[in-house]
């Protein structure tokens, strides 16, 4: 299996975070020492624009066998052109997978076993893509033309423990969206065909954006990780 992992270097909220510590080394090596430490992954690339962020890679142990090019760098840059870029090298040099994961380094808590657990799932269940969630069991609330709508009945608010588990949300938490290359090259998306949702466990559920959303993850990778997990 094939892992990417992109890292762009022109971060605006946290600027350099991709290589910036925390929890004791950069961002980028908790991702890359989970890809690397799981048996099932054969290939580990970083894909980047940044010299800074292609060296702390390749100290971690990832192959940075290009520097991602500028029409592949800016904010209009898509994930799914990253990750058809990454596909489409591997091949050109006769290296080619069946199955890819794309892990973001912004998503840097992952349980010991997630990967290997994630790979079961969509293997035992025949999916052709699928992508990692945290079970969401707020109350939401939209705001329309009309005034503000609730999406549960607050006449009757329920207890969260009698949910109808039918009702339940889940919330896409970025961190792991694992496919089948063929699919992607067909659909030009990572998310395809049959998709499944890979519920991984509350602390596993923060995506770094902002410089509140550091120190929460800070502290989870302080407090109840080591080695690389969780």
């Amino acid at each position: 299996m094939l892992a990417i992992i992109p890292a762009r270097g022109g971060s605006k909220g946290i600027p350099g975070k991709n290589i910036k510590n925390i929890g004791g080394k950069p961002l980028l090596q908790w991702t890359i020492e989970q890809a690397l430490n799981c048996s099932l992954i054969t290939d580990v690339v970083v894909s980047t624009d940044c010299t800074s962020i292609a060296e702390v890679a390749r100290s971690c142990g990832a192959s940075v066998p290009f520097l991602r090019p500028p029409e592949l760098s800016d904010d209009c840059a898509t994930t799914e052109s990253v990750i058809e870029h990454v596909i489409q090298y591997l091949s050109s040099v006769g290296v080619d997978h069946s199955v890819a994961v794309l892990l973001q380094p912004t998503s840097p808590v992952r349980c010991a076993g997630s990967i290997e657990r994630c790979y079961q799932f969509f293997s035992n269940g025949g999916y052709d893509s699928v992508l990692s969630v945290v079970k969401d069991d707020c109350f939401h609330w939209m705001v329309g033309k009309d005034g503000a709508k609730a999406t549960y009945d607050y006449a009757n608010r329920p207890r969260r423990q009698d949910i109808d588990p039918s009702s339940v949300k889940y919330r896409e938490n970025g961190s792991m969206y694992m496919f089948r290359v063929a699919g992607f090259s067909a659909h030009q998306n990572r998310l395809h065909g049959k998709i499944g949702l890979y519920v991984m466990q509350g602390l596993e559920g923060f995506e770094i954006d902002e410089p509140l959303d550091w120190v929460l993850v800070e502290s989870i990778l302080d407090n109840y990780c080591e080695g690389g997990a969780c």
